[in-house]
């Protein structure tokens, strides 16, 4: 390594570090003004209504597949495990646990970013580059609370509804898997599965989910406002959006995991 490069890398790093800072900055104003516009309520309700049905409704094929398939697999990589220590009577207990706290709510996330955030950047990032969030702004239309605040509160509720549905769905895909592969009829997993699940199971991971919903929603809101240079703008803008969003999603349930237990 040259001296000139070696010299460089601390630039480059400080460079990274106010890169960060500057777009978490962005994104925690962002929040606060789609806050204010709810108190009063300044929501156009039928971008609400729209965006409700156009990301969650539309949504539900690929996480009812991604969650069936994602409970099947779950029994299909623990039954070595479990025909070697006859451990039948804790397939719905493992299975449920994983799902209702940490699988269900990461892998819809996942999938919601990359569906939802990202159309949701694209869709901000044409708007900007063509003008119409200025010609907004010109007919007097608040753009954040026309726009942003629906958007978020749609993520929310959505991605929060979809990890319920999700987890329902990967618990059955576990249990037929079960019942199929290992010879666990389903009376028996949902007898192992229910007197060592608590209610906080299942909050756990509602609450993380909401969280992802909001940090997809933020994430996308504003890397496709900040969009800037025309189509290879809007392209960069979706790129960044469902990587950083991805991003905070690991650093959310890492940090949300070590708080809620």
């Amino acid at each position: 390594m040259s001296r000139e490069t070696l010299f460089a890398l601390p630039a480059r790093v400080g460079a990274g570090i106010l890169s960060v800072a500057d777009q978490v900055g962005g994104m925690t104003l962002l929040l606060g003004q789609a806050l204010r516009r709810l108190f009063p309520p300044r929501v156009d309700r039928y971008e609400l209504v729209r965006n409700l049905h156009r990301m969650g409704v539309q949504s539900l094929p690929i996480v009812i597949a991604t969650a069936a398939f994602t409970g099947a697999i779950m029994v299909i990589q623990a039954a070595p495990l479990v025909i070697r220590f006859n451990a039948r009577a804790f397939i719905g207990w493992g299975a449920s646990f994983v799902t209702f706290r940490e699988v269900g709510p990461l892998l819809i996330a996942l999938m919601f970013n990359g569906r939802v955030g990202a159309n949701n950047a694209a869709e901000l990032g044409t708007m900007v580059v063509t003008e119409q969030v200025d010609g907004l702004r010109a007919l007097a239309i608040d753009p954040i609370g026309y726009l942003v605040t629906p958007r978020i509160l749609a993520m929310v509720v959505m991605i929060v509804a979809l990890t319920v549905l999700g987890d329902g769905v990967a618990v059955i895909g576990s249990m037929i898997t079960g019942d199929l592969l290992l010879d666990v009829h389903p009376r028996t997993f949902i007898a192992s599965a229910l007197p060592m699940l608590g209610p906080w199971d299942v909050i756990v991971g509602l609450i993380k989910s909401a969280i992802f919903g909001l940090m997809i929603a933020l994430t996308s809101c504003y890397f496709g406002l900040s969009t800037r240079g025309g189509a290879p703008g809007v392209g960069r803008s979706v790129n960044a959006s469902v990587v950083a969003a991805a991003s905070g999603i690991f650093v959310a349930d890492y940090l949300s995991t070590f708080v809620l237990g």
